[in-house]
């Protein structure tokens, strides 16, 4: 065995290995250990060439290596106490990962000596293992952090502007036939121009990119010849995923982040930082459990062997302790500051906010990120649930947050599906949702709207399974959500009968139309655009293969959906009343002119009875274009024109007396019942009534002949 020297003295910050041109300082916070070992080792991560003791101020231990360097490979051993009991697990038989680890290589081999006790002892995790586990563990790895960023800036798109796009990066890429075979599947495969072209003529915003922090793939997984391809099993949250580098390099996320600034988009990071991949009191010891267990999850108070499991993966990050309120709050500014990105989405992010008493808006990582000045540009989304009590948070989280809005995906995919009832809600859904977000002082765009995410149907499968078939995941059919609000149009599954894949794709056109046309800020499923399809697998978290990857031949269906999404949010783009960023007030103006008015088919306003209509319903929304209540940047009314929203949920068609004119005539925009979603005579203006088709959506304008100042001070 090496030597065991002490560290030279070093510093206790900044937590990590930090390279200053002469060697790396190395900082690791443990509130209970008794020592702490650093292990370095030759490049290429076999043989252990040192053992250092560190000095410990407070609860940091540190020490500085001279001639340290990047590309220096390192981990940790942790002496202390073992008292599972008591939620103490050190165990210095464990090789370590740095939980500010900036870059993590190698793959994570899976043996039972990464377990903290020995696995199949009658007393479970009160056993205590020796067994080492170095030989079979990733190592941490300094990193150089200087890149040649250029002119690169954040695009800054304004929210009332904002498209989400939810992509993988290996799923987007790995089958693009257009990209080199080299970087399918990698961030530079991302970034590539077949890619980022696809995202620019699409006319999306932002790259909202499932987990690309560090993860590893679960033991029973990797035992079932699957991967953890969605990546919620976080590993490091500093250090990129380096499966996804075809160099191998942090480099490479960084250009790519640059090449998509370049091309417009905004990349948004998709976080786990509710809890890790050490799962529940049996996982394995990987980092933080081996480092300060009590101090970084959430323990049972009745029972500190055990975690208190409000995300169903076994454990819960201590989102109140503040050395995990330094760590989320130090991760945040590491990836704005050192890798440029513009957002987050934060998943099972209701965790963050849990106090003793449960959800707490005013929670204390809720106010550090509020008032931290690198943060205060950047977008913050959440996913507002966890698996708690009181979990569901929809319209609960604070001023400057937006939230992926489920009720909005809830009652969109309902009404389409033609369960009854649902008019009323889908009214609220198509104004931004003012009932879950106006009275908490929200804004409209604060929903983000969504019809399908990764987790759950693709728009395609939305319309072809009433069922889910998730047989591969190797769990019986189990895993996933059962109650989809999907419709299979008439057959399950993959068909030939031409009127039932007609109505498919009617169906993708309403929902995808609905999508459009609501306020909010809209989110879209990466490979919706093309009818991509999981076979009807709604939780392919585990499937890293064609199931999961994006199919790029376009038949010509597909290419037809593709021009449809295509024109859709360029619609979307050029009309300010669909991107308000103030709710509607419903109140006529001095000339009798209302922001929003609600029709029935024959003209009239909707009644109580026609609100509560049996069956999926009929309705109509006039949306002023010059009532929108935005300026543009010189102060200037943003207006254009009149949005009239035409739905007909019922089973025939349906003619719909149009509003009298204010303006030019009405122009037909879309109409979702003919396969192109293009109206039969486009642009020709119409004048008295418009028939709208069973289960259909039109959408027609009218510009203004009036002067918008003048009708925005009258």
């Amino acid at each position: 065995m090496p030597k065991k020297p002490h560290a030279r003295t070093g510093r206790p910050w900044p937590l990590g290995a930090t390279w200053d041109g002469h060697g790396v300082n190395f900082a690791l916070y443990s509130g209970v250990a008794e020592q702490v070992q650093l292990c370095l080792f030759d490049r290429d991560g076999g043989q252990e060439r040192r053992r250092l003791d560190l000095a410990h101020r407070g609860n940091v231990w540190y020490g500085y290596v001279p001639g340290g360097a990047p590309g220096d490979l390192y981990g940790y051993r942790v002496h202390g106490p073992y008292r599972p009991e008591q939620g103490l697990r050190c165990n210095p038989h464990k090789l370590l990962i740095d939980p500010y680890a900036r870059a993590i290589v190698g793959a994570l081999r899976w043996s039972d000596a990464h377990y903290g006790y020995v696995r199949g002892a009658e007393d479970a995790d009160l056993s205590y293992s020796t067994q080492d586990n170095a030989a079979d563990m990733p190592r941490c790895q300094v990193v150089d952090e200087r890149f040649d960023w250029g002119d690169d800036a954040p695009p800054q798109v304004p929210w009332r502007d904002t498209v989400f796009y939810e992509a993988h990066v290996k799923g987007l890429t790995q089958r693009h036939p257009d990209v080199p075979a080299a970087w399918r599947g990698t961030y530079a495969g991302l970034a590539s121009p077949p890619v980022t072209e696809h995202l620019r003529r699409l006319g999306v915003t932002a790259v909202d990119l499932l987990p690309v922090h560090a993860f590893v793939d679960d033991h029973r997984l990797v035992e079932l010849g699957l991967r953890n391809y969605w990546g919620y099993n976080t590993l490091g949250f500093f250090a990129p995923e380096l499966r996804y580098s075809a160099s191998g390099t942090v480099q490479e996320f960084k250009q790519m982040v640059k090449a998509l600034h370049a091309a417009g988009l905004e990349v948004i990071l998709d976080v786990v930082y509710n809890h890790t991949a050490e799962g529940n009191q049996l996982g394995p010891t990987l980092s933080w459990r081996g480092i300060d267990n009590a101090a970084y999850y959430r323990l049972r108070h009745d029972d500190p062997r055990r975690y208190d499991d409000v995300t169903g993966t076994g454990n819960t990050l201590h989102t109140r302790h503040p050395v995990v309120v330094r760590l989320i709050m130090d991760s945040l500014r590491y990836w704005v500051g050192e890798m440029h990105v513009d957002g987050f989405r934060f998943d099972l992010a209701t965790v963050l906010g849990r106090g003793p008493a449960g959800f707490d808006p005013l929670a204390g990582l809720f106010s550090a990120i509020a008032q931290d000045p690198v943060l205060a540009h950047v977008k913050l989304i959440a996913e507002p649930w966890d698996l708690g009590d009181g979990g569901y948070q929809v319209g609960g989280f604070p001023a400057g947050w937006a939230e992926w809005n489920g009720r909005y995906r809830d009652t969109v995919r309902a009404f389409w599906a033609g369960e009854p009832g649902h008019l009323p809600e889908l009214s609220r859904r198509l104004c931004g949702s003012s009932d879950l977000y106006q009275l908490r002082g929200r804004s409209p765009t604060d929903s983000v709207n969504f019809v399908t995410v990764h987790d759950g149907f693709t728009l395609h499968d939305l319309v072809s399974y009433q069922h889910k078939h998730n047989e591969a995941n190797g769990e019986d059919n189990r895993d996933g959500e059962n109650h989809n609000r999907s419709w299979n149009c008439g057959a399950e599954g993959e068909t030939d009968d031409e009127v039932v894949l007609a109505l498919r794709e009617r169906q993708k056109r309403n929902l995808l139309t609905t999508l459009f046309v609501s306020l909010g800020t809209p989110l879209l499923l990466g490979g919706d655009e093309v009818g991509r399809t999981q076979r009807g697998n709604n939780n392919g978290y585990c499937q890293d293969n064609e199931v999961s990857w994006h199919d790029w031949q376009l038949d010509e269906r597909r290419q037809r959906l593709l021009d449809y999404v295509q024109r859709l949010i360029a619609f979307r783009k050029v009309q300010p009343a669909l991107r308000r960023t103030t709710f509607f007030h419903g109140e006529p103006d001095a000339g009798g002119v209302r922001d929003i008015a609600w029709l029935q088919p024959n003209g009239e306003p909707m009644t109580p009875a026609e609100w509560e209509q049996p069956g999926p319903g009929a309705m109509g929304a006039l949306v002023c274009g010059w009532q929108t209540g935005e300026v543009d940047e010189r102060g200037a009314p943003l207006c254009g024109d009149s949005v009239l929203i035409l739905v007909n949920g019922q089973r025939n068609p349906l003619p719909f007396v149009l509003p009298p004119l204010r303006g030019d005539a009405w122009v037909p925009r879309f109409d979702t019942r003919t396969p192109s979603g293009l109206p039969q005579h486009e642009g020709r203006p119409v004048r008295g009534e418009y028939v709208v088709g069973a289960r259909s959506i039109a959408i027609l304008t009218q510009a203004s002949t009036e002067d918008p100042a003048d009708a925005l001070s009258a």
